[in-house]
């Protein structure tokens, strides 16, 4: 074991790492599950909407609708490099990251350089991963913009519809996986804090992706039950 890392903190990081697996495993996986999510939902959605492009003289319209959908991809992936650059300075200030943390209420006492540097390089995991999955899904948008750009009215307009339904929907995917990332990076910076703030925060996130997801009066209305 770690002499950085106390029991606490190894049960909280395998409780934390045991959440986000298992509900991207669970959620993304199990398709009977999977198929009642928001995600899904909107994958129908986007196939009714490429589908309805195909007469259209002018597709100016959709264009500038992935263009949207590139914007807040590239506004989160942009935001997520900043983050890096922030955690980057904290990982190499540890004194003065645990002195701000000691002026804080319930926060744990002093804890020594390595168990610092554990909680930072956490969160430079997740958002290296959150920026990963969002440039990635910046460049589908993109792909999908070209693919509805080429669209024709001919009987391969279906065929090529389908294809590019398919292209945005996996580009909403990575988005998807990309802004779980930001919620379970908030989580982690429970960590910095206390351990079992860090369990209690992923119990929440989780929680919280799963009414969201499942629950929500949005995916009610993407289902025609409200």
């Amino acid at each position: 074991m770690p002499g950085f890392l106390t029991s606490l903190d190894l049960l909280a990081l395998g409780v934390f790492t045991l959440l986000w697996l298992g509900y991207a495993v669970v959620v993304d996986g199990v398709p009977g599950i999977r198929a009642r999510s928001v995600i899904v939902a909107m994958d129908d959605h986007r196939r009714r909407w490429l589908a309805a492009a195909i007469p259209k003289d002018n597709r100016i319209a959709d264009v500038a609708i992935i263009g949207n959908l590139m914007a807040s991809t590239s506004f989160l992936a942009n935001t997520s490099i900043f983050i890096l650059g922030g955690v980057m300075a904290l990982l190499a200030s540890p004194e003065l990251g645990r002195r701000v943390l000691a002026a804080m209420p319930f926060a744990e006492g002093p804890m020594t350089d390595g168990g610092w540097e554990a909680r930072i390089l956490l969160l430079l995991l997740i958002f290296v991963r959150a920026f990963f999955e969002l440039t990635w899904a910046l460049r589908q948008f993109n792909y999908g913009s070209i693919l509805i750009g080429a669209m024709g009215r001919t009987e391969e307009a279906v065929l090529q519809a389908e294809m590019a339904a398919q292209v945005v929907n996996r580009a909403a995917r990575h988005f998807n996986t990309g802004l779980r990332a930001y919620y379970f990076g908030l989580a982690a910076l429970a960590w910095v804090a206390h351990p079992v703030a860090l369990i209690l925060a992923s119990l929440w996130v989780v929680w919280e992706l799963y009414r969201r997801e499942f629950r929500s009066a949005v995916r009610a209305a993407l289902n025609g039950l409200s």
